[in-house]
């Protein structure tokens, strides 16, 4: 046992060097940045050495400790945690550059919380944001370096708010996060049954929507803007519970009266890292745009002809109406949002997307980013 823990020693010794070593590049590499006024976020680079470590431990195919679900393949050392390493490298990285400044729906221990600290370690500012319209201010006005909005549910769909304020905002998608969900009813009582009034975000009410039915039915529901601020209110008030998070639960000390209470066995969220860069591009790129199209008769489908005539795979689309926020827009005209694969700068989707302009009445790119990737 001593001289395999002398080996591991002398093999600990050398990764600390090595880890001061890359610190004095990235230290290097920061000041480049700031001369020529580049992002310190660059998810396409990270994407590409995260790509790497997975073919890497691909090729080598010996499988490491068995978790199930999950992609272990490695030599020895599991590539899931070959991973987690790396991100919390680039996390570091990224401090010593600069401190970073991000902005997100609050208050803290709401899901978008988390979200970003998934994304961003705790190695940066984190500032709370009453609504989805004031992150993109915070992002806008230069008081945020990036801001984490949610998108999109795997339950419930769209988050029909964030898309309406890329209407009229001039925000980009500069990254992607996507997060299992897992909702908890939260009380300062110790029984369901004393439970009058359940407080949450319309969207957590909407994936809890058949357990709700089943468990408290009749029970009074209350939409608030956030679940960590149903939390709150439910922390202060007797006979209430909310729908939160755990972690919402440990920072209110709420009693956890039932776990996992969503309908749905797998609950993803999507949520977007917005700046005020596009990111460059990547080895699985996706551009998301919004556009409205003349009012006239197969309007959606000479649209769609373009991505079919330069084989460019659409993965998403939605429709808001344009509430009369986008100059030219009528009252109940709509606006399209497509997800599409590949980067703008890529020559077949430039020509399909120049084909689609032609008929729009408004056009826009909201963003060319790496699409996020499942270990799973």
């Amino acid at each position: 046992m001593e001289n395999i823990r002398k080996k591991i020693d002398a093999i600990d010794s050398k990764l600390l060097d090595l880890l001061d070593s890359r610190a004095g590049y990235v230290r290097k590499l920061g000041a480049i940045k700031e001369s020529k006024g580049a992002s310190v976020f660059v998810p396409e680079r990270e994407e590409s050495i995260l790509n790497k470590i997975k073919e890497q431990s691909s090729a080598e195919n010996v499988p490491g400790k068995s978790v199930p679900g999950k992609n272990v393949s490695g030599k020895n050392f599991p590539v899931e945690g070959k991973i987690n390493i790396f991100k919390e490298i680039f996390a570091v990285s990224r401090s010593l550059q600069k401190d970073l400044i991000v902005s997100y729906l609050g208050p803290e221990a709401t899901f978008t919380h988390m979200a970003a600290v998934k994304q961003f370690s705790e190695h940066c500012l984190y500032i709370p944001a009453s609504s989805i319209d004031r992150v993109f201010r915070e992002v806008e006005k230069k008081r945020a370096d990036y801001g984490v909005v949610p998108v999109e549910n795997s339950t419930e769909g769209a988050v029909s708010h964030t898309l309406d304020v890329f209407m009229e905002s001039d925000c980009k998608i500069t990254s992607e996060i996507l997060m299992d969900i897992s909702h908890n009813l939260l009380s300062k009582e110790n029984s369901i049954d004393d439970i009058k009034t359940i407080y949450s975000h319309p969207q957590a009410f909407g994936q809890c929507g058949i357990w709700l039915e089943e468990n408290l039915a009749g029970v009074e529901h209350i939409e608030l803007s956030s679940t960590s601020a149903a939390a709150q209110r439910a922390a202060s008030q007797d006979g209430t519970a909310a729908i939160a998070s755990s972690v919402a639960a440990d920072l209110y000390e709420l009693n956890t009266l039932a776990e996992g209470i969503e309908d749905a066995r797998k609950n993803v969220t999507r949520f977007y890292i917005i700046g005020n860069k596009m990111a460059a591009p990547s080895k699985n790129s996706k551009t998301t745009v919004m556009f409205s199209t003349k009012d006239k008769v197969g309007a959606l489908h000479d649209m769609l002809v373009p991505f079919k005539q330069y084989s460019i795979n659409l993965t998403k689309i939605e429709s808001r109406p344009s509430g009369n926020k986008v100059s030219g827009n009528k009252t109940w005209e709509y606006m399209f949002f497509v997800d599409l694969e590949g980067h703008i700068t890529n020559g077949k989707v430039k020509k399909a997307l120049d084909e689609l302009k032609k008929d729009c009445v408004f056009f826009k790119v909201l963003g060319s980013y790496p699409a996020a990737q499942n270990l799973d």
